[in-house]
């Protein structure tokens, strides 16, 4: 394995590691399930705009639909390298991803918060 291998193979399993330590624990990737990995770390996503927002979720690619003035939180749980979450925004989309593989996006009582597109109301 030359020089550049062996990089890439670092940054691959400072990616994977958070994987392997959380996945025995959790059990499956359900809501009650990630939660019971503890260590929980939630970040505020509301929409302060007048159209929907998307809030796209990684590693898993699940989204989530923000009406205005709708708030959730995205929480991730078990460990991590370095920081819970990477965000990207890009005009109505803001992207986060929880760099422990397991989250759970909520609403402000702490239910679950429904998936998919969801209309205006």
């Amino acid at each position: 394995m030359d020089e550049q291998d062996s990089v890439q193979r670092a940054d691959i399993d400072r990616i994977i590691d958070p994987l392997r330590t959380n996945m025995p624990e959790a059990g499956d990737f359900g809501f009650e399930a990630i939660r019971q990995l503890g260590n929980p770390v939630p970040l505020l996503v509301q929409n302060d705009g007048k159209e929907l927002l998307q809030l796209w979720l990684e590693p898993f690619g699940q989204d989530y639909w923000l009406k205005p003035g709708e708030a959730a939180y995205v929480t991730s749980y078990g460990t991590w390298n370095d920081h819970p979450f990477e965000t990207i925004h890009e005009p109505g989309c803001l992207t986060v991803w929880a760099t422990s593989w397991f989250s759970t996006v909520s609403d402000l009582d702490g239910n679950e918060f429904p998936p998919g597109r969801r209309e205006p109301t």
